[in-house]
């Protein structure tokens, strides 16, 4: 396994079964290079994209570029949600230490696959299941290693699904509490400097949740797949480079973690990933520009008439888990061409959609409950204003109750719902954003029914 979705869902599906499962994911790429320069898989995509746009380099230099980006098989070499979600498997204490950075085409990626191979026998042997591991303790230890290796955001989503799956109750709140005042402390795209070649180089994940059990911030205690406690694999590893793993004096964020954003839009939750953002956005009103649905937005965005400038706020409606079946990632609008041709790389934007794990910028996503479920999201106006207060954990839009009320009493379901099939039964019992975004009948340890005292 190893791309952005392979790796949590067969996680759900080892903790819906519940029988001895261990974690091997792909491995990341080696580093891109173009020109001198370090590139990162999807994070320069976007960047090349916009320049493009503003006219600062050519069709063919981004072509020149996008091939050199992905110099050998792996995931995406930045830290996406391929490189996050290998981190939680290893964070969750379902994958074997070490695991997550290894570079796909290095050997000792051969390696581990025969290590973990070798070490499921035994597991069986035991009857050590996904329940004995994904406790609740389990959960915490990966959200805080979220934050300090700056994770993605569809790691909320991933790992609140993968909860419900295995049923120990995380929520939203669990991921504000354990991340608000966590450090980031690796320094890579597309928070940072560097990528996973060097991450791995530097020592890898263990370091980091070495880091945080020196810190008090990780339950030592905890279970993995090799029998042991996940202190007792880390204790003893060292930090080769802390340029790319830095020390906690020199964090690259103080905070990091995910920002869990609630008010008037956002009732149920939204969610925002700080180290990724623009600090003079972090606390920002704007007047709002809507896109009803992805469609109007790729209609709309290279308009040289939209009225839209780098103070207003891009929202985009109707693209979350039901909206846009399968929740796409497009909430990392990219800027209009008009903006860019400024200088300016950032604005703050609004959707109920997801976004790439390599993206970056002051994007709040998952909005919740989402526009086709009838969220407040789905009555927003253009011109509307909009309040954005990260330190304060606050997406307000700026109208009174009672208009808010009206608007929404007014609203009426989007048209031309499947009637049968797959897709009927997603519309019907997909769950939101804020709960993991999974269908509802899928909850709870049905491989398990007895449960544990952990549960």
């Amino acid at each position: 396994m190893g791309c952005d979705k392979t790796t949590p869902s067969l996680l759900m599906a080892a903790a819906s079964a519940d029988i001895p499962s261990i974690v091997v994911t792909g491995g990341p790429m080696l580093n891109g290079w173009f020109r001198g320069e370090r590139i990162g898989s999807g994070t320069h995509l976007w960047k090349f994209s916009e320049a493009v746009k503003a006219g600062e380099t050519t069709q063919a230099e981004f072509l020149e570029a996008e091939a050199s980006m992905s110099r050998s098989s792996g995931t995406c070499n930045t830290m996406g949600t391929a490189s996050t979600m290998a981190s939680m498997a290893e964070a969750l204490g379902m994958a074997l230490s070490g695991n997550a950075a290894i570079p796909a085409v290095d050997s000792r990626r051969r390696t581990m696959a025969q290590l973990s191979g070798r070490r499921i026998v035994q597991m069986v042997k035991d009857d050590l299941k996904p329940s004995d591991i994904l406790t609740k303790q389990a959960f915490e230890n990966a959200i805080r290693t979220n934050g300090a290796i700056g994770g993605s955001t569809n790691a909320v989503i991933h790992l609140l699904a993968l909860a419900g799956r295995v049923g120990v109750d995380v929520t939203l709140a669990d991921w504000d509490r354990l991340g608000r005042d966590l450090k980031t402390i690796v320094n890579l795209m597309p928070s940072g400097k560097y990528l996973m070649e060097e991450f791995f180089h530097a020592g890898g994940l263990p370091v980091v949740i070495k880091r945080l059990g020196e810190a008090g911030q990780l339950h030592k205690d905890a279970l993995t797949v090799s029998g042991a406690t996940i202190w007792d694999e880390v204790k003893e590893v060292v930090n080769w480079n802390e340029e790319v793993i830095l020390p906690a004096d020199r964090p690259l964020t103080d905070q990091g973690g995910i920002a869990v954003l609630r008010s008037n839009l956002a009732p149920n939750g939204a969610v925002l990933k700080p180290s990724a953002a623009s600090p003079h956005l972090m606390v920002h009103r704007g007047r709002a520009v809507v896109f009803e649905d992805i469609d109007d937005y790729k209609a709309r965005i290279e308009d040289e008439a939209l009225d839209i400038d780098e103070t207003c706020v891009m929202v985009l409606k109707n693209c979350g888990p039901r909206g846009y079946p399968g929740m796409a990632e497009v909430g990392n609008m990219g800027l209009p061409p008009k903006v860019l041709r400024k200088g300016i790389t950032d604005m703050v934007r609004v959707s109920d959609a997801r976004m790439s794990g390599t993206a970056y910028g002051t994007v709040v996503l998952h909005t919740s409950p989402e526009a086709a479920a009838g969220g407040p999201l789905a009555v927003v106006r253009d011109g509307d204003m909009i309040v954005l207060d990260v330190p304060n954990r606050r997406l307000h839009l700026d109208i009174s109750d009672a208009e808010l009320a009206a608007r929404l009493a007014e609203w009426r379901p989007l048209p031309d719902q499947p009637a049968s099939g797959y897709a009927w039964l997603h519309q019907q019992h997909v769950m939101g954003a804020d709960t993991g975004a999974d269908l509802d009948f899928l909850r709870g340890c049905r491989g398990n029914p007895v449960g544990k005292d952990s549960h």
